[in-house]
């Protein structure tokens, strides 16, 4: 049964404009939409505070859109938490209406909900993902925290569309150590990119 949660409101963590720190848009303006909820669990989360969608208030997706209008860039990514452990339907729908382009970074752990221009697909260990992420992802983000990781990065990038683009991204706190690992990496292995979280380097949300 899924386990997609039918609502017309949705806990949210925070919603704030400001520049795109990572993946095929890093360097965008964008307005994010974090939403409260979580069953994933990575241990190297950097927002568990999002885990619990009762700490959240919640709020319509009449409210939503009309925040992220006030602000002149029209790029609206939907994050989390994992925002698809509800049904994104209706908000993508609004958010098109409202002139949005959508982008949705998920882990894959839930079904797949919503219409989306841009489907940013992060799989982790934690909770597998399931398989109708791999043709439907625009782009596969993995987060390398040990070397066991490239390993496990390729296995997820053989079940990708043809199409898809392939992003490394080192875990914030091992970016020391496993960073010059991504860069040989990449040099040796050219399908990959790599991403950076550098809405951090800029001290932005």
């Amino acid at each position: 049964m899924s386990k997609t949660m039918k609502t017309t409101q949705f806990p949210v963590m925070e919603a704030f404009y400001t520049i795109q720190g990572e993946g095929h848009f890093s360097g965008n303006s964008a307005y994010f939409i974090r939403l409260g909820g979580c069953d994933v669990g990575c241990v190297w989360c950097d927002v568990k505070d999002s885990w619990d969608a009762s700490q959240w208030p919640k709020e319509s997706v009449e409210e939503i859109v009309a925040k992220a209008s006030v602000h002149p860039g029209r790029l609206a990514v939907v994050t989390g938490g994992e925002p698809l452990m509800y049904d994104m339907t209706d908000l993508t729908n609004q958010l098109h209406a409202a002139g949005f382009q959508t982008n949705i970074e998920t882990s894959g752990a839930h079904p797949l909900s919503g219409n989306w221009d841009w489907l940013c697909f992060s799989p982790k260990k934690f909770k597998a993902p399931k398989e109708e992420f791999y043709a439907a992802a625009d782009e596969l983000k993995v987060i390398i925290y040990n070397k066991s990781d490239f390993k496990w990065a390729e296995a997820h990038a053989a079940k990708m569309s043809e199409n898809s683009l392939l992003y490394m991204q080192p875990e914030w706190d091992q970016s020391e150590k496993m960073l010059p690992e991504i860069i040989e990496y990449v040099k040796n292995n050219p399908k990959w990119k790599i991403s950076l979280q550098t809405h951090k380097f800029m001290n932005i949300p």
